[in-house]
């Protein structure tokens, strides 16, 4: 009988477990940090204190009042496991640093102020990151003047389809707050999107916008920095290039942490997502404006290839882009020395400064030309 109930164990271990519950001293997050010169995963407290999770884990096993649970090498491993072992190991190291004092004075090494490390990208990296593309009714036809943009958004309510996304590139793309985010040398139209980032907690295919709550493990802030500048004529007869415009190193910051999804809420009913690029406010949005719910995104994108844990689901962006003359009335796009902070309410907050990148050497003429060269 034992031996049937470990096999059924080994056979459903994609699978839900049922429902765990364990009193919690305080709400916490999760993030990796660069501690002694390499990227450590970090149990952050009141959004200011970072607790190295193998130092913790340790200090709590030498009370001999605990079993013993081998750690994650790293985030993606943690998000892995957190359902199998890992979610009751950190409700324990919690409650043991917070019922033990260990926050104020005095702290142990392995405290730290969170100020005082670098902030890697949770994830070091995400298998897949998909983008919704204009989820928000306030982002259709940001070009247009009111009549045309009231109509737009008319005709995408009774004509909604089924969400659109696309790929990102993770390594390379993907960067921690406190970043600079790069401007492409010779591309002068880039722009910001502030996004919420579903990470998935198991794996999934064709999950159900009913059940796509249960497979995510938390949410991040996110952002989805675009080229407009688009493709130089001739060539391949295409006309859009996805690439071009998403793909460029250091446009998918991610962070600053992650919140599993039990101290954060149903995003749906909660979600407001904020952001300003040189101490102008740019973008502010709530689900409510949403064309397809992040739960509807989940399904749209587990139809079409399985989800594992550590993907990431970005939930589109609002209007308020740079591309749109909506708000300001005339395009305004990311200039060096600005910065933007990007702010999702009860996750955290990104502030990326923006830099430009130097001018290239010794290519042979088959890169991206500067925009200047095709367009005005």
């Amino acid at each position: 009988m034992r031996f049937n109930r470990l096999i059924a164990l080994i056979v459903c271990s994609g699978c839900a477990l049922p429902a765990w519950s364990q009193d919690i001293a305080e709400p916490f997050k999760v993030g990796t940090f660069e501690i002694g010169g390499a990227p450590t995963v970090g149990v952050v407290l009141r959004d200011s204190l970072v607790l190295e999770l193998d130092a913790a884990n340790a200090a709590l096993e030498r009370t001999g009042r605990y079993v013993l649970v081998p750690m994650p090498d790293d985030m993606l491993g943690l998000i892995e496991r957190y359902e199998y072992g890992m979610k009751p190991r950190l409700y324990e190291i919690v409650n043991f640093v917070v019922g033990q004092g260990l926050l104020g004075d005095g702290r142990p090494a392995w405290i730290h102020e969170v100020d005082s490390l670098r902030t890697l990208p949770p994830i070091m990296y995400p298998g897949k990151i998909l983008n919704a593309a204009v989820n928000f009714y306030s982002h259709v036809d940001e070009s247009g003047t009111e009549a045309e943009r009231a109509e737009a958004r008319r005709q995408r309510r009774e004509q909604r389809g089924v969400p659109y996304l696309f790929l990102k590139p993770s390594r390379g793309a993907v960067v921690g707050s406190g970043e600079p985010v790069v401007i492409p040398w010779g591309r002068d139209r880039t722009d910001w999107e502030v996004e919420l980032g579903a990470v998935i907690g198991r794996t999934g295919k064709y999950v159900s916008a009913n059940d796509a709550e249960s497979y995510v493990f938390g949410y991040m802030v996110t952002l989805d920095i675009s080229d407009r500048g688009g493709r130089p004529p001739g060539g391949a007869r295409f006309t859009s290039d996805w690439f071009v415009g998403k793909g460029h190193d250091t446009f998918a910051p991610q962070g600053p942490w992650i919140v599993p999804r039990e101290f954060y809420g149903n995003p749906m009913e909660i979600l407001r997502q904020t952001l300003s690029v040189g101490g102008e406010q740019m973008q502010e949005a709530t689900a409510g404006d949403m064309i397809h719910s992040l739960w509807e995104l989940i399904e749209y994108a587990s139809s079409i290839i399985t989800l594992y844990p550590g993907d990431v689901v970005n939930n589109g962006t609002s209007g308020g882009v740079g591309m749109g003359t909506a708000v300001r009335g005339e395009q305004q796009f990311l200039q060096p020395g600005e910065e933007i902070i990007a702010t999702i309410d009860g996750i955290g907050t990104l502030r990326m400064p923006v830099v430009g990148e130097a001018e290239p050497k010794g290519l042979t003429g088959a890169q991206l030309p500067p925009v200047k060269t095709y367009r005005e």
